[in-house]
């Protein structure tokens, strides 16, 4: 079985890593910070609009290779505070109205970058 690394310029690189890898028919998606480079936004403080950039940003991804969302076929997303869980179900909701991925959610102490969450997914190409 081939891989092929991807990467996004509309995400930040910081480490040894590839944003995306192509694998047997599966894309696997790093961990997703709540920063739109090209806006200069980076949230920190606010779940929901966070929420919404990681989204946003995975769903750019996913196409950039001709994949979507309704591929997507897990998700597993780190939160600093699981208070914030609800907020960000809201939002989330809205990705996957139908048919959504299977789903783990963890608290973790911190996430790099001081951000509220960190989303990696798996999606069939």
């Amino acid at each position: 079985m081939q891989k092929k690394c991807i990467d996004n310029d509309f995400l930040l690189k910081a480490g040894p890593y590839s944003h995306m890898v192509e694998a047997g028919g599966f894309l696997f998606l790093t961990g997703i910070d709540p920063m739109d480079l090209e806006k200069g936004l980076i949230i920190t403080d606010d779940i929901m609009r966070a929420t919404e950039i990681v989204m946003e940003n995975m769903k750019r991804s996913l196409e950039s290779v001709g994949s979507s969302l309704a591929k997507v076929v897990k998700v597993t997303i780190f939160m600093r505070d699981m208070g914030d869980f609800a907020k960000l179900n809201e939002v989330y909701a809205r990705y996957f109205p139908v048919d959504p991925p299977a789903r783990t959610c963890v608290a973790v102490k911190e996430v790099p970058g001081n951000f509220q969450l960190k989303v990696e997914a798996i999606a069939i190409k």
